[in-house]
């Protein structure tokens, strides 16, 4: 990697910014796991991510956010400048915002769909204004500067936000709503409820129902969803835990831990083992 500049601002190690200038494209094959709430600005550049396992290809002024935990690497990338900001829940509690900034499932704690948002012009412009002010306030050190700087990050969020609705235009109808309540179900219940029956009964309707919701979005099935964030999660423990494949499969609510390599290897077309094992090289 041929970094030609990189500055750094950073308050008690639970928000930071970094502006980085690159020379050359680089090439990164390790995968990291996410330890922070990340949002990257690449002003100008293009290239291939890899993000929870899928790849993901962007060319342009584009903004990503990734969340703890998602697993990250970098196929491929072209850059000549980059903006990163990242947080804690300490600093920033997306949980508490929710609804000022609609951060579940839009930006983060979003496992299904990695957000990306391409600003115009005049919203890069506004983002600018934001990430100045923020340096600034980095620099200052002055009174209150935990509550400035939470301010202007929650602008930028904001603002990130209106982005990515006004542009996905998602129509709010009874099916997305749904859609949205199925997938906060599972996201709090992934690791103990595995069938279509024990969401649908939580959402009042019968599972022929939530499927058939479900197609009228053109989505996966119900089923495939909750496979889908099972097998993130059981690659993510395979992948950055040295816990045993036994003791993943209990932690993810299986009870025999034979079950849970057929249910993985019928998912991914490797057993737990050969994904640990292939994956780490």
């Amino acid at each position: 990697m041929a970094i030609q500049n990189i500055q750094s601002y950073s308050y008690k190690n639970i928000f930071s910014l970094q502006t980085v200038q690159f020379q050359k494209s680089c090439v990164v094959n390790s995968p990291q796991q996410i330890e922070q709430f990340k949002i990257f600005w690449i002003k100008e550049g293009s290239g291939t991510y890899n993000i929870d396992f899928k790849s993901y290809s962007f060319k342009g002024n584009t903004l990503f956010f990734v969340s703890p935990g998602q697993v990250f690497s970098v196929v491929s990338e072209k850059m000549k400048e980059i903006y990163q900001l990242s947080f804690t829940r300490d600093f920033y509690c997306l949980q508490a915002h929710d609804t000022e900034v609609a951060c579940n499932g839009v930006l983060f704690n979003n496992v299904y769909e990695t957000p990306f948002v391409f600003p115009s012009e005049n919203e890069a412009e506004k983002l600018n204004f934001i990430l100045l002010s923020l340096i600034e306030e980095f620099e200052l050190e002055e009174t209150a500067q935990h509550d400035m700087l939470q301010s202007l990050l929650k602008q930028f969020i904001v603002y990130s936000v209106r982005m990515k609705e006004e542009k996905d235009v998602v129509k709010e109808n009874t099916e997305t709503k749904l859609f949205k309540d199925f997938s906060l179900l599972v996201e709090l219940n992934f690791t103990k409820l595995h069938s279509v029956t024990d969401y649908a009964n939580r959402l009042g309707l019968s599972p022929k129902s939530l499927t058939k919701h479900f197609k009228k979005i053109g989505t996966q099935t119900p089923s495939d969803f909750i496979k889908s964030r099972i097998i993130t999660e059981a690659k993510r423990l395979l992948l950055y835990t040295n816990k045993a494949i036994k003791h993943i499969a209990f932690e993810l609510g299986f009870n025999d831990p034979a079950y849970f390599s057929r249910f993985f290897t019928k998912a991914t077309g490797s057993s737990p083992k050969e994904f640990k094992k292939n994956y780490s090289l």
